[in-house]
């Protein structure tokens, strides 16, 4: 890579644009990496995030296979040169790291360093990180000598520009995974709020046919008996939806279970809380890039509460199918309907504008058909990661 006079200024902007392209932290880590690398030329590079307990809760390398990085060994601690860039705000351009009187030395299967440039990523006074890299390649340079291979002033001005970045792409990343474990709570404080409906309309019918059945016994013992025997339906239903809300309030397991078991695991639930009949099928699925997979299942719940709650279906079907190297989505409910010029242009009605927002996000496509009185369907289309 040419770092010369007027290639580091659009070296760097590609690099702030490959970082803003993800939302997930550990992927923005990677990012950050392998874009620090790539515009110094360096032929390592890592990034480490302090924990609470003096060392790292996340260690990203790039130019190390997965090979060495096993044989390596555990997370490093903060020690020596990692510690001084974690807790003080300064740079570090050294020629030889080795030859610090800080440097206590690596493991075996550690490659061998020399120049060093590490640079610490601020969020203000918070260290969100410390940049490091190691080796400048000078090609240009023999094997045998590595004069003039040292990190640069210039060097550090850039990589001080792509921290700077760095801190507000992480930043957003952590806000953007904050904000989905809120939505996710809502989601279960939603899913809570319907379970309890639906348990106390059984529970309210319960009673009601129980005192029924008590007025009976006497006057009319084979009337009585029936209304036991609904009783009995009535308070099986109830311990079913009592038994729902325990497996299914769980904290969200898109993570562990994957798209399809968490859309089905929902469905069901949707289908025991409200009188419309809620089915789902998935044919050929395979997994998906976490972001997709989030989209998607966001979308569906969004397409879900508007059958459920406002177009007065009887029937809501949800599909997932593969689509090439990627997934359609399908939710379609013989409701009410609506025209959708004119949601069209009454902007967020419906939560469509966020949905074809969530499937623009990951690279998607979002269509809405429908007609007063002929139901919706809303499909979402995902490529392959």
């Amino acid at each position: 890579m040419s770092n010369g006079p007027g290639a580091g200024i659009p070296a760097v902007s590609t690099a702030i644009l490959a970082m803003s392209r993800h939302l997930e932290v550990r992927d923005v880590l990677k990012t950050i990496v392998a874009s620090a690398r790539e515009l110094l030329d360096a032929e390592y590079a890592a990034l480490g995030v302090p924990d609470d307990h003096g060392g790292f809760a996340q260690f990203v390398v790039d130019g190390v296979s997965a090979e060495q990085w096993k044989a390596i060994g555990p997370l490093p601690r903060q020690h020596g040169i990692l510690a001084a860039m974690l807790h003080n705000a300064t740079p570090e351009r050294l020629a030889d790291v080795r030859e610090d009187p800080r440097f206590g030395g690596w493991p075996a299967a550690h490659p061998d360093m020399s120049d060093f440039l590490g640079l610490p990523v601020a969020d203000g006074d918070e260290i969100l990180g410390a940049l490091f890299l190691a080796n400048k390649r000078c090609p240009e340079t023999p094997p045998s000598r590595r004069d003039g291979c040292l990190f640069t002033e210039e060097d550090e001005r850039l990589l001080g520009i792509l921290a700077q970045h760095a801190a507000i792409a992480l930043t957003n990343a952590r806000l953007y995974e904050r904000s989905r474990e809120l939505t996710i709570a809502g989601e279960r404080a939603r899913l809570a709020h319907e379970l309890h409906d639906a348990v106390s309309q059984k529970l309210f019918s319960l009673r009601l046919t129980a005192q029924a059945a008590t007025a009976l016994v006497d006057r009319d013992p084979a009337r009585a008996k029936d209304e036991l025997h609904q009783v009995a339906a009535l308070a099986a239903e109830a311990a079913d939806e009592l038994r729902a809300a325990v497996v299914e309030l769980r904290p969200a397991a898109l993570d562990e279970d994957g798209l399809v078991a968490t859309l089905r695991s929902q469905v069901q639930v949707l289908d025991r809380a409200h009188s419309a009949r809620v089915t789902f099928t998935a044919q050929g699925i395979r997994a998906l890039p976490n972001a997709q997979e989030e989209a998607m299942l966001r979308v569906a719940q969004e397409a879900l509460h508007n059958a459920l709650r406002h177009s007065g279906a009887g029937r809501v079907e949800v599909s997932l199918t593969r689509f090439g190297q990627g997934a359609l989505l399908r939710i379609a409910d013989d409701g009410c309907g609506f025209d959708t010029r004119v949601v069209r242009r009454a902007g967020r009605h419906l939560g469509l504008v966020s949905m074809r927002d969530r499937a623009g996000g990951v690279g998607g496509t979002l269509t809405v058909e429908s007609e007063p009185g002929t139901g919706t369907t809303v499909e979402m289309e995902v490529p392959g990661g």
